[in-house]
């Protein structure tokens, strides 16, 4: 019989979500801003020469503040999304595992149908914070229109000079972004397994993945399995990204939709525009997803022992 564990499951995640924002928030501040520069001078933003120059210019001109632009907004739906995706994940899991068959043996296709239904959900339930995320994360002393004040005020001055609508902006690359977390799941759980059997070959005895994993197992899996997904995925939170940024003061938005972000992203800047602020990116996410996948192990192994007496 498969165990019901979701509200472990969902637990854990939003400690592993808020942990992650915690320690990586700088760096994501600096990969917004790389991924909605064009290079041509039509953005209010700083050109910063590489990853380690934004984050001394931002500190510089900014302050803390700058480097933690957006921090509000990122831990509520890192935490949320988080949650939301490890839960919907689990219970996925345990729709697809007939028969009372035990989850850790769902073939990869299953895990890979599982982490996409959970993205999808995830991705219409918290689109409009991600939003206001990357909007807060893209003001800077150079920015032209009235700057929100933070989360609520973002919330309403788009609501009035754009719309409810306007809160789903960049969903199209969003969704096709749930195959991120696919990727990175099935990956997770396929390389998961590989590690299981090894160590059990080794014991020459049956144990469970609990006792058999430790935390550095658990951080060369989630790294890893990042890593694969960025890869994959990245152009797609360039298109996101740039089409979530604020109209500029006439209320004329920079991109129109998803194909005009490409066409122009394709002739002005080429291949290497739909890589912008990747190391960034890479730098933030494969310790933040080592520290994730650790964190969540650990929690759910922690809510999964019995009470002592």
């Amino acid at each position: 019989m498969v165990a019901p564990w979701q509200w472990e499951n969902a637990t854990a995640g939003a400690v592993a979500g808020f942990t992650t924002v915690a320690a990586m928030h700088p760096l994501d501040v600096v990969r917004t801003r790389f991924q909605v520069n064009e290079g041509r001078g039509l953005s209010s933003l700083p050109t910063y020469k590489n990853t380690a120059h934004a984050l001394f210019t931002i500190a510089r001109l900014e302050g803390l503040r700058g480097l933690y632009a957006g921090f509000f907004p990122a831990v509520i739906g890192s935490t949320l999304s988080w949650s939301l995706y490890f839960f919907f994940y689990g219970r996925a899991k345990q729709r697809y595992a007939r028969g009372g068959r035990d989850d850790e043996k769902l073939s990869p296709a299953l895990h890979l149908a599982s982490a996409a239904e959970a993205g999808a959900l995830v991705s219409l339930c918290t689109n409009p914070i991600w939003l206001v995320k990357t909007r807060l994360q893209l003001q800077t002393p150079l920015h032209q229109t009235r700057p929100y004040s933070g989360l609520l005020d973002a919330f309403r001055t788009i609501m009035k000079e754009e719309g409810p609508r306007a809160l789903y902006k960049g969903i199209v690359p969003a969704l096709v972004l749930v195959s991120h977390g696919a990727i990175q799941f099935t990956a997770y759980e396929e390389l998961r397994k590989v590690i299981v059997d090894f160590k059990e070959r080794r014991r020459k005895s049956k144990s469970t993945a609990d006792n058999l994993l430790n935390s550095a197992d658990y951080a060369a899996l989630g790294g890893s399995s990042k890593v694969a997904a960025v890869l994959l995925t990245y152009p797609f939170q360039v298109i996101r990204a740039r089409l979530q940024q604020r109209p500029s003061t006439n209320g004329m938005p920079r991109y129109i939709d998803s194909l005009h972000v490409i066409r122009e992203t394709a002739r002005f800047e080429g291949f290497r525009g739909f890589y912008k602020g990747l190391t960034a990116n890479l730098l933030k996410n494969v310790p933040a997803s080592s520290i994730t996948f650790i964190v969540f192990e650990n929690v759910l192994k922690l809510l999964k022992q019995p009470p002592s007496k």
